[in-house]
């Protein structure tokens, strides 16, 4: 007997906030999502690594274009930080290492926090998905290879105490892109000289995005599509930090035959409409030029009616 045959993929532009669980990797937890949609295209916009819950937007159709707009984006997490054990990737996942006795107050932590607020330098660890010669760092790791990391400047704008239970150490923490709170971890256990590692992370804010507007696998699991629709943000949403262009027909029209049109405003990137539809993203020069970067396909424009 035959299985029966899936449903063609539909086409759906969007953008899903995911609280994505603990254990599944985010490629997981997209195509997990993508199924539930039966989306023809999807992408995330970042990873979290599978020992982390929280915050992980993502892109549908046309949304895909702007998936790497977070990129570049602060972020902020509640983490865990377990005292006196050190492993070899820096995380609960990894194998302990050495384990020491732990003899700190809360005021001698708080005194450490503050030492790593602000600009710091950090060596990107081992299991990270950095790539040398094409080849993730976490790939050598499992080999027993070290590689020597370069120190990189990341900024720490807040980090603060929430909790201390025992050895394990409850913080927030707002930071710059390509932060590791795995090495802030471990850097700060070796500041407070018993070691540490990262025991739990949860993501709960990207840019403007807030965890709070997130929605569960297992929520979306039990809603009708027509409720998993609803919940998906605009093909823009990633875009809410950028300027708005709004085009009159004959401007919108010209860009979207991929011509630069004139605009008045800061030079950078904008993102333009056609009254209050969507065409895509866009440079200003500081000639007053604005030409299109990255523009989204509709209907309309492949009829060639404007958009």
């Amino acid at each position: 007997m035959n299985a029966p045959r899936r449903p063609p993929r539909r086409s759906v532009d969007g953008v899903l906030l995911l609280d994505k669980p603990r254990g599944l990797t985010s490629n997981a937890a997209l195509q997990a999502a993508r199924r539930l949609y039966n989306a023809a295209k999807a992408g995330h916009t970042g990873t979290l690594d599978p020992l982390a819950t929280g915050l992980l937007p993502l892109c549908f159709g046309e949304a895909t274009k702007f998936a790497g707009e977070l990129l570049e984006a602060d972020k902020a997490y509640a983490a865990t930080i377990r005292l006196g054990i050190t492993t070899d990737s820096a995380d609960a996942e990894g194998q302990v290492l050495v384990t020491r006795p732990v003899q700190v107050t809360q005021q001698q932590v708080e005194a450490v926090l503050r030492r790593f607020c602000g600009e710091i330098m950090q060596v990107p660890p081992m299991h990270s998905a950095l790539k040398r010669d094409g080849k993730p760092f976490y790939e050598y790791a499992r080999q027993g290879v070290t590689l020597e990391r370069m120190p990189r400047r990341v900024s720490i704008h807040v980090i603060e105490l929430r909790d201390m239970l025992g050895d394990e150490l409850h913080l927030s923490v707002d930071c710059s892109k390509g932060t590791y709170i795995r090495t802030l971890a471990e850097d700060i256990g070796e500041a407070l000289g018993c070691g540490a590692h990262l025991s739990a992370l949860r993501r709960t804010r990207i840019g403007s995005l807030q965890v709070s507007q997130a929605v569960t696998l297992a929520k979306l699991e039990t809603m009708a599509g027509e409720e998993r629709d609803a919940l998906l943000s605009p093909t823009d949403a990633l875009l809410g930090s950028l300027p708005c262009a709004e085009l009159d027909d004959a401007d919108a029209h010209r860009l979207c035959q991929g011509q630069a049109v004139r605009w008045n405003g800061p030079a950078g990137r904008w993102r333009a409409y056609a009254g209050k539809a969507f065409l895509g993203l866009c440079e200003l020069g500081a000639d007053g030029w604005l030409s299109p970067r990255r523009l989204i396909v509709t209907t309309s424009q492949n009829s060639g009616a404007n958009a």
